[in-house]
């Protein structure tokens, strides 16, 4: 069992942290990606997915948790898919921990590699809090260089449920969404839960309110600031299997719900910074 605090720990070869507090809530953040890889609130079970064929080498991204996608959303741009911050090392900028909380801060900024794909100077952090059965995920960007740049952004949550089907994701009744398996034609989300009985993957647009998963006897309690889009994506049987780093069955266990800016691409001016938060709350 993990000491109360914060330790350095490896993860089959990456550097990682692993963050406890005394009421029992613990996570694992990988430097590699930046990326928050289980977290169990004080009630128990991993409320985050990943992926037990994922590769931990460091040679492509790791498949679950929350990785952070950055200074590209998806397919959104010129760059690879999710841009390259879910591919570098990151550094621990700061660190605090009582026996309530745990709290790191992670960061990244423009190098000769970053460049060479997107010719920006910028400085980003990821803040990681624990705290009873509480998960809070800040992400800032500061323009660090001396021109404008535009960016799309998300924390690409793949929460762990115990069966998709028996889910209920509530709070995007009304919401307008583009459809990615059908063209990304713009719909309008008229049901009262969502549920996923195909292939999901969906940016719900400007959503303002908090969301609930429900799942049998336990729920959770999603909520966003900063990030204006909700991204909803499951990839069902087919998509599962295609992808070498799922079990085939992988798509009955997992929910990506994601705080995201896709929509509409943010701008920074030199010296300006932009903030976006997600908080899980086990309930």
């Amino acid at each position: 069992m993990a000491r109360t605090g914060i330790e350095r720990v490896d993860l089959k070869g990456l550097p990682a942290l692993r963050l406890a507090t005394g009421s029992g809530a613990s996570a694992v953040v990988s430097l590699f990606g930046g990326q928050v890889l289980s977290w169990t609130p004080p009630s128990g079970g991993d409320r985050l997915y990943l992926s037990p064929q994922a590769a931990n080498d460091g040679s492509r991204p790791i498949r679950g948790g929350i990785p952070v996608c950055f200074p590209q959303f998806a397919d959104l741009g010129p760059l690879t898919p999710h841009g390259f911050a879910r591919t570098a090392n990151w550094s621990v900028l700061t660190e605090r921990s009582d026996k309530d909380f745990a709290l790191i801060t992670l960061g990244l900024s423009d190098d000769e590699s970053t460049r060479a794909l997107w010719p920006h100077g910028f400085k980003a952090e990821l803040s990681i809090l624990i705290e009873e059965s509480r998960l809070d995920l800040e992400f800032e960007v500061t323009n660090s260089g001396d021109t404008e740049f535009e960016f799309t952004a998300a924390l690409h949550t793949y929460l762990a449920v115990r069966e998709v089907e028996q889910s209920r994701l509530e709070g995007l009744h009304g919401y307008s969404y583009g459809d990615k398996t059908d063209g990304n034609r713009i719909k309008r989300d008229s049901g009262d839960v969502v549920l996923i009985e195909a292939e999901t993957d969906r940016v719900y647009h400007d959503v303002q309110r908090p969301l609930l998963l429900r799942e049998y006897s336990r729920s959770l309690g999603i909520n966003a600031e900063g990030f204006a889009d909700v991204v909803v994506w499951n990839p069902w049987i087919e998509r599962s299997a295609a992808l070498a780093d799922l079990p085939n069955d992988a798509f009955r266990h997992l929910l990506c719900v994601e705080a995201a800016a896709a929509q509409h691409p943010l701008r920074l001016a030199p010296g300006d910074s932009w903030w976006g938060r997600q908080t899980l709350v086990a309930l």
